[in-house]
């Protein structure tokens, strides 16, 4: 209780500029106490203005009032020294070289606690106070102390800049809009900054599902690294069963098959573990970029948002995650098939049948792509069950056969509004996302149909060029009518006939989109080789047109997904 009375005195008779014991103290006709030579200072910088105020209150005075020494004030200041108490700050109150100086500490500076974007001044918390107290203050913007103040000053017309010009990419003042850049798009420094604080958020989303992208593929990888593991013991354990019936010649080649085996274990494990550690770098380096978005996202000086934005919202290229493909191999067994047949044989062949073992050994690939199959039975090994989503149908198109098929209708089906619906390109999207290896098959009727893959985040209300499948960088489509692919807006010709019914085959970790036509035989109409950065919906376009305001003479086309056994 004595301490808190001690700092009370402290405080009381300390100078508010200078934060020391009052020296040859002065009192202002508004009752507030100074170091006399800490106020003459503080006015003779004023001197220009001829109105001078007190730091504290901001209350004006004219003219300069003279200034007395108060005797009383100075004798207590006196006594209280006396005590050995000095009013002096802790040294990690002041400013050092990487700090934030309060611009109206004189002497030995404090740390500033705040900035004020309207003073474009730092203050410690004592010259601060008048912002929280005076009603003067309180429209002004305190951020965090920041040593760029002086940059949002425009160095043509000494303003401060609040506003942000579009069409050249900077900021400016209010002076700046009317003069050379009059006629430009501009808009508030604030408003700018909304704006790209929503694509900064659009960007942690993605580098947040990179990580989890990335930590899938490291745990797809350590799986893969333990079934590596276990098939070569498994194999190895089987081999040494086959050749302990073999006479001595044949003991011999077991090691030999062993040490192939071994040989090739470690070089395919070390290749996964290589990779596995490359993206737990990228991850901890897409980690380390969110906390940086994180940080920016949080600075509240709009200028400073703005200047930072683009170095630290740019993202360096990812791992190609497109190799990180698993053969769904038998991995070592087929040597154990080797090893079997070269059991049977007679030792004078055991040398000519030796080199199946070799190359059954070094055949051993897991980060290798599965080939596309050649034939539709290998196609439908990866067939998938589809529907379509009847909130994203366009009005005009009528779902049926348990939301497999779609036929484009003359009367609106006054469907309920839905933001995933297709307002104005009579589309729809299936309700199942495709990843990994799937295909399907579409028996279409009519002319004007399309089939096509797309991003979920597809426009959905914009124009045929905005949302229309195949017309930007988010959807893939086959033309059928017009005998043609299509890719943001880019057209490829397709060769042959229109197909009435078309295969669809999809791997999408290594990228590979192929369209075929089903006939007696799989005959390719297109492949594209890409890297798909988001889960696929499959989905139709029909074409509908209004002429002299009647149906279109296109009505009744429908798409249909095929039963596959």
């Amino acid at each position: 209780m004595e301490q808190k009375g001690v700092q009370l005195d402290r405080e009381t008779f300390s100078c508010s500029i200078c934060l020391d014991l009052l020296k040859d103290p002065v009192t202002l006709p508004c009752g507030h106490n100074y170091c006399m030579e800490c106020i003459k200072v503080h006015w003779d910088g004023q001197d220009r203005t001829g109105v001078y105020s007190c730091p504290l209150c901001m209350k004006r005075f004219i003219p300069r009032p003279v200034l007395v020494k108060n005797t009383m004030l100075a004798a207590l200041v006196e006594e209280l020294k006396k005590t050995g108490l000095q009013a002096a700050p802790a040294d990690h109150c002041y400013a050092g070289p990487e700090d934030v100086a309060c611009d109206f500490c004189t002497g030995r500076k404090l740390k500033a606690v705040k900035s004020c974007l309207f003073c474009l001044a730092s203050y410690c918390e004592k010259h601060l106070q008048p912002h929280y107290d005076a009603a003067t203050f309180k429209k002004h913007k305190l951020v965090n102390p920041s040593k760029k103040l002086q940059e949002n000053i425009c160095s043509l017309h000494d303003k401060v800049m609040k506003m942000f010009c579009r069409t050249d990419r900077q900021i400016i003042c209010y002076l700046c809009s009317l003069d050379e850049h009059k006629d430009h798009d501009t808009v508030s420094a604030a408003a700018e900054r909304t704006e790209r604080q929503r694509e900064l958020e659009g960007s942690r989303g993605n580098v947040q599902q990179k990580i989890q992208d990335r930590q899938k593929d490291v745990k797809l990888l350590q799986q893969e690294v333990e079934d590596i593991n276990q098939s070569a013991e498994k194999t190895l354990e089987g081999n040494e069963k086959l050749f302990t019936q073999l006479m001595r010649h044949l003991q011999e080649r077991s090691r030999d098959v062993k040490q192939e085996v071994r040989s090739q274990q470690e070089t395919q494990v070390s290749r996964v573990k290589e990779l596995q550690e490359k993206l737990e770098q990228e991850i901890a380096e897409l980690k380390r970029k969110d906390a940086e978005l994180e940080q920016l996202s949080h600075t509240e000086d709009h200028n400073e948002f703005l200047h930072n934005y683009p170095s630290v919202s740019a993202l360096s290229e990812p791992t190609d995650s497109s190799s990180i493909h698993i053969r769904p191999l038998t991995y070592f067994q087929d040597v154990t098939a080797a090893v079997s047949e070269v059991r049977d044989k007679l030792q004078q062949v055991l040398d000519e049948e030796w080199k199946k073992i070799s190359v059954s050994v070094n055949e051993v690939d897991v980060l290798l792509s599965q080939p596309e199959p050649k034939t539709r039975a290998g196609f439908l090994r990866y067939s998938q069950e589809i529907t379509l989503d009847p909130n994203t149908a366009n009005s005009y198109l009528l779902l049926s056969d348990g939301n497999r098929k779609v036929t484009v209708m003359d009367q609106n089906q006054s469907y309920s509004y839905h933001p995933d619906r297709f307002s104005r390109c009579c589309q729809v999207l299936s309700r199942e996302s495709l990843t990994g290896r799937c295909y399907f098959e579409v028996e279409m009727r009519g002319r004007r149909v399309e089939v096509a893959v797309a991003y979920k985040n597809i426009n959905r209300t914009g124009r045929r060029e905005e949302s229309g499948f195949g017309r930007n960088n988010k959807s893939w489509s086959l033309n059928c009518y017009d005998n043609s692919f299509l890719y943001n807006n880019f057209e490829t010709p397709v060769s042959g006939p229109p197909p009435s019914r078309v295969g669809v085959y999809l791997d999408h970790s290594a990228g590979t989109l192929s369209f075929y036509r089903v006939s007696e035989t799989m005959t390719l109409l297109h492949r594209v080789q890409t890297r798909f950065t988001q889960p696929l919906h499959v989905g139709f376009r029909l074409e509908f047109r209004f002429m002299l305001g009647l149906a279109s003479v296109f009505d009744g086309d429908s798409a249909e997904f095929c039963k596959l056994k």
